[in-house]
């Protein structure tokens, strides 16, 4: 009784590793051990005493007798030999081949080791700042590739294979090309027949479902969980959701956050800035608005009394800022930069009520005879930009000419002198 304990105990764990229930089908197995093992095969950085877990419980559950013998008894029975092929096989040769590889157990683990790797598919995605504020949810579809399930990527109906004619088996095709007298170039090509597998299926034994191609197109709908307070360039991973192929390792997903420009927010890191224009009156006497926040919240922004605001000035408010990454309790800084926006013109008597309440003018250091020999100016608006690039235009047209005259200064000389 104390010793079954345990073995009871034992056979949960399988299912726990490729995270299925105890009533999961032979689809449900696949899909799980797929999805898994790609995550964590060590060719890819996963761990590899995981990816031989994962191995070890789809070669068991995946066998309706070692699943049997494993429900009644447990791992222990399995590991004792109850039950034919106890042992357990190497996880790259299983793993090769339920991606269209050698058959279990058999040999080649070595170029199991070796699988090249798909590409990754790579898409921007277009993300609001008030979606990176508040963290949003957005769907994502797309058309993909999958590994035929009635084929098993084969291809054919029997599983077999010829040698493509065209290659000879290489995947490869070389072309030359006259580009001139005694000048030929060799180019390098995947063949075009087998499209570089270097197989050749005949046309009666093709598989119905993928004829002959090994893939079948699924079309896949993504739900993209975009946090507070990611970034804009983040990215965001679906491993092992790109196109399958047979005997590579399928490639992810990755999708790059694009932040749109905001009309009013501007973001650097996890801080926030906003322009405001004061009029004069309001940077002197104070000032009072009604800033709405990126989750709709209104903030009440008001100055201290007898506060004077300078033009350019900035001013902070703690934790209104964007919410920290995987901390979103955490918040950075919101920075308001204030202009003022100056009259354009005063009345003399708005000049003496203003005098009359500011600081005085700074008194002149030169007395009444000393101005009156000062030539008097006037000054103008200008706009400088303009000026300048109007000023430079004009410096190299001088330039232009000179050089002209020089030019044809010479030629006149040179005229002379024949």
């Amino acid at each position: 009784m104390f010793g079954r304990a345990p073995k009871k105990s034992d056979n949960t764990r399988y299912y726990e590793i490729l995270g299925v229930s105890k009533n999961a089908s032979q689809d449900d197995l696949k899909k799980a051990y797929r999805k898994a093992a790609i995550k964590n095969h060590p060719d890819k950085g996963g761990d590899p005493e995981k990816f031989k877990e994962l191995a070890q419980a789809y070669e068991v559950l995946s066998d309706p007798e070692k699943r049997e013998i494993y429900d009644q008894y447990g791992e222990d029975a399995l590991k004792e030999g109850m039950g034919a092929g106890g042992g357990v096989h190497d996880p790259f040769d299983i793993f090769q081949s339920f991606f269209g590889g050698s058959s279990f157990g058999g040999g080649g683990s070595s170029r199991g080791r070796r699988q090249k790797r798909g590409e990754d598919v790579i898409h921007p995605l277009k993300v609001s700042l008030e979606e990176l504020y508040n963290g949003t949810t957005k769907k994502f579809s797309l058309s993909r590739n999958i590994i035929c399930s009635q084929c098993n990527g084969k291809g054919s109906k029997s599983g077999a294979s010829m040698e493509c004619g065209a290659c000879q088996g290489t995947g490869m095709k070389v072309s030359i090309r006259q580009l001139g007298p005694n000048m030929i170039q060799q180019m390098q090509h995947p063949c075009n027949e087998c499209k570089g597998t270097g197989e050749a299926i005949d046309e009666n034994d093709r598989c119905p479902q993928c004829n002959g191609e090994k893939v079948v197109q699924e079309k896949k709908v993504l739900d993209i969980v975009v946090e507070k307070g990611m970034q804009h360039g983040q990215k965001i991973t679906f491993p092992g959701e790109a196109d399958e192929a047979p005997d590579t390792i399928t490639g992810d997903i990755v999708l790059i956050l694009q932040q749109k420009d905001h009309p009013k927010f501007k973001r650097k890191g996890d801080d926030l800035f906003v322009e405001h224009t004061l009029s004069l009156t309001e940077a002197l006497c104070g000032f009072q608005f009604v800033l709405t926040h990126l989750d709709n919240r209104q903030l009440l922004i008001k100055s201290n009394p007898g506060e004077v605001v300078k033009p350019d000035q900035f001013k902070a408010i703690n934790d209104e800022g964007m919410p920290v990454y995987q901390r979103p309790f955490m918040k950075g800084k919101l920075y308001i930069h204030f202009t003022v926006d100056f009259p354009d013109s005063l009345t003399l008597d708005q000049c003496r009520a203003l005098e009359a309440v500011l600081p005085p003018k700074p008194a002149s250091e030169l007395t009444d005879m000393e101005l009156d020999e000062c030539e008097e100016t006037t000054l103008h608006d200008v706009n400088i930009e303009e000026e300048m690039r109007r000023k430079q235009q004009s410096q190299a047209q001088e330039a232009y000419d000179e050089d002209d005259d020089a030019f044809g200064g010479a030629q006149r000389v040179q005229c002379a002198q024949q």
